[in-house]
């Protein structure tokens, strides 16, 4: 008998036409208008801009950015900006389409957007990204206000970047504007919390996720693929909070494994000083492929698009996929996890924990007034035990997989506030 599979490419998907893959099949099975569909198929605006930047070697050269405001029906656009090579307008318009997603499901009174720069920022000196980073913000600036669209760190940007763009903001106002930003520095109106939110949010929905499914996490192995921000402190907090035991890892130069698992602090410090987790003594060598498909309890893929897919979904073996990178499951690997009886916690849910918190910065940043580290926790569990609870009973209701369940819970509430604004 044939699978989801069987009749698929083999080839990496575009990512915006999966967006709207995932948008098309939802908006199906609740039979959602279609003059509705077919404004949320496509960004409200978005912006592509030139930035020239003067190098070390006194050479100016010209980058080339983006920044799509997916919609707006809720609140304010909200999305991080990423510097990456192969960053492309596609993948910054999927992006700002799963934050729109995203900020719904979480039931977060904002929109979605995303920014991208096509740079290799591992290649460039701290001198240089600084006049990227207020270049950026001297061209897409105009878009931006904490009434209008609010960035925040992404792909090899951080806090430092981040205070950056703030400053160079606040400088075109004329006046300090630090709530234009969020992921900021404390120093400079940051949130207590938000340094490990993305993991925070992931791991307490893999909690919550083995919990419904009567799965004991103590000392079951976990394999992380990605090992940039969310994924060090995926492993760190799944051993803080859950017992489980990290087995593998990898990151954009290699993988590592370790059947008794991998200490966290000595990992993270290793990679530090080397740049990679690859070579990491007691440790093997492991490729990507082969982590995805080890035989674990928690598989998290906190890298890029399109890790699994027809390629390698057969293959899957964890009992619980938890997607804390953006759009790594294509729309025919979902089907044959489902079918598998794979639990997949879906992007849309399970990495939302970074941008809550940010809302969380924008509300301290908007009063003046900033709550300790407990409090950011505290509010983070409620909003993702609730958002969980609530996007696994849709899946149970409609009998539809997780990423489905999810997008009917974020497309009816963008639908609604879309109708009563008279959009449609």
């Amino acid at each position: 008998m044939l699978d989801a599979c069987s009749t698929a490419g083999s080839a990496k998907a575009n990512p915006f036409d999966t967006a709207r893959r995932q948008l098309d099949a939802a908006a199906e099975i609740i039979g959602l208008d279609a003059e509705v569909l077919e404004l949320l198929r496509w960004p409200m605006r978005e912006m592509h801009v030139t930035i020239p930047v003067k190098m070390d070697d006194g050479s100016v050269r010209a980058f080339h950015g983006f920044r799509v405001q997916y919609n707006d029906a809720r609140g304010p656009n909200k999305g991080g900006i990423r510097f990456h090579p192969d960053e492309t307008i596609d993948t910054v318009r999927a992006l700002a389409a799963w934050m729109t997603w995203k900020t719904a499901v979480l039931d977060i009174p904002l929109g979605g957007a995303k920014g991208g720069v096509i740079c290799n920022p591992k290649a460039m000196s701290p001198g240089e990204l600084e006049r990227l980073s207020r270049s950026y913000i001297r061209q897409a600036g105009r878009l931006l206000g904490l009434t209008k669209d609010v960035p925040a760190p992404d792909v090899y940007t951080n806090p430092q970047i981040m205070a950056w763009m703030a400053d160079e903001y606040s400088f075109m106002q004329g006046h300090n504007d630090f709530g234009v930003i969020t992921g900021k520095p404390l120093a400079l109106g940051g949130s207590a919390g938000r340094g490990d939110a993305t993991a925070r949010g992931g791991i307490i929905c893999i909690r919550e996720a083995a919990r419904m499914l009567g799965i004991d996490l103590l000392g079951k192995p976990a394999a992380i693929n990605g090992y940039g921000n969310a994924g060090a402190f995926a492993h760190k907090l799944a051993v803080e909070l859950l017992g489980m035991k990290v087995v593998a890892v990898s990151d954009s130069k290699g993988g590592i494994i370790n059947p008794d698992g991998l200490e966290h602090t000595a990992l993270t410090e290793y990679k530090k000083r080397t740049g990679s987790v690859a070579g990491f003594p007691g440790s093997t060598p492991i490729t990507d492929a082969e982590l995805l498909e080890l035989d674990v309890t928690v598989l998290i893929p906190a890298a890029l698009e399109d890790e699994i897919s027809c390629r390698n979904a057969r293959n899957i073996r964890a009992r619980i996929v938890a997607e804390l990178a953006n759009g790594p499951t294509a729309p025919e690997a979902d089907k044959v996890l489902q079918e598998r009886g794979i639990y997949l916690i879906a992007d849309l849910l399970c990495n939302a924990g970074g941008v809550t918190v940010s809302y969380f910065e924008m509300v301290q940043n908007a009063s003046g007034w900033y709550w300790e580290e407990e409090a950011v926790h505290r509010q983070l569990e409620k909003k993702m035990t609730a958002a969980i609870r609530t996007v696994h009973q849709t899946a149970g209701q409609y009998g539809v997989d997780n990423r489905t369940a999810a997008m009917i819970v974020a497309i009816r509430r963008v639908a609604e506030a879309m109708k009563l604004r008279g959009w449609v």
